[in-house]
């Protein structure tokens, strides 16, 4: 009897602790789904949201730094308008003109004697442009302010907006990304009047590489009846053996409307950084 007494009760223990276990587990699973219900119900970040609010915030801060009469409505719509061009389309499938209703939304304006073209020397340029307030890269205008850095894509038959899983700039030729920067520096070319001027990379065997965007995107789109001429700026390092005979520049030459003014300078990347760092310095004198 003893025994069967004592079987009983331990019988019963493991009942209670079988039952303790099924109601945390129980507890563990309806908290999930409780969490789950919330996200859904509050609408928790997804990458569209989180773009379009970045998009829309850049805009705004630009506008307010540079052009504070202008209405913040105009950041709504080029919203609109840029994510008409991609989203719900093969991310591959993006052509260059999907972006035209944006332009057209977002104009360009002319910045004569200011605009500054670059190709593998973008943290020079930015650097410059952004101490010395002369001379305007395309990352310096709205449309490149808001879009430097970002990544994005749309997929057949969704209508979400995404900022992972999109092809990279070279695999594929019609990418959102890559038609977007294509249909900008276009419209950037296109309104350049004056001189302009155009850092190129020294270092390299190729300077005027036919591949960069600066070659086969705004070179074509450069206006004889509103630009003047081109100065390149050879930035070279020490011991580079920069030449402004280098045969792709003559390339560049050849390419150019021969109503445009051409001149070149080997410029040491020293003197220019020295230029930044000297607030009271001219940008005339930084090559």
């Amino acid at each position: 009897m003893q025994h069967e007494a004592e079987g009983g009760r331990v019988s019963r223990r493991k009942r209670r602790c079988k039952a303790l276990v099924v109601s945390g587990v129980a507890a563990l699973v309806l908290s999930v789904v409780l969490a789950v219900l919330l996200v859904a119900t509050v609408g928790g970040p997804s990458p569209g949201k989180d773009l379009k609010d970045t998009v829309v915030s850049r805009c705004r801060t630009f506008l307010e730094m540079n052009e504070p009469e202008t209405s913040k409505k105009l950041c709504e719509d080029a919203w609109a308008a840029f994510a008409r061009a991609f989203v719900g389309r093969d991310p591959c499938e993006v052509p260059v003109e999907a972006y035209d209703p944006l332009i057209y939304t977002i104009e360009q304006k002319s910045r004569c004697g200011r605009t500054l073209f670059w190709s593998k020397t973008k943290v020079l340029a930015h650097q410059f442009t952004q101490e010395k307030k002369c001379m305007v890269t395309v990352e310096d205008t709205l449309l490149g302010f808001i879009m430097d850095g970002l990544t994005w894509c749309g997929r057949n038959g969704s209508n979400g907006v995404f900022t992972t899983g999109c092809p990279g700039w070279t695999q594929c030729q019609l990418n959102p990304v890559r038609s977007f920067w294509g249909r900008v520096s276009a419209a950037f070319a296109a309104s350049s009047c004056g001189n302009a001027a155009v850092m190129l990379n020294g270092s390299l065997a190729t300077p005027f590489d036919p591949t960069s965007v600066f070659a086969s995107v705004e070179v074509k789109n450069f206006n004889s009846t509103i630009m003047t001429g081109l100065t390149v700026l050879l930035v070279a390092r020490k011991n580079d053996s920069a030449s402004c005979g280098n045969s792709s520049l003559q390339n560049l030459q050849q390419a150019l409307d021969p109503m445009l003014k051409y001149q070149c300078k080997v410029v040491q990347q020293s003197q220019i950084l020295d230029c930044i760092a000297d607030t009271t310095m001219p940008c005339g004198k930084c090559w």
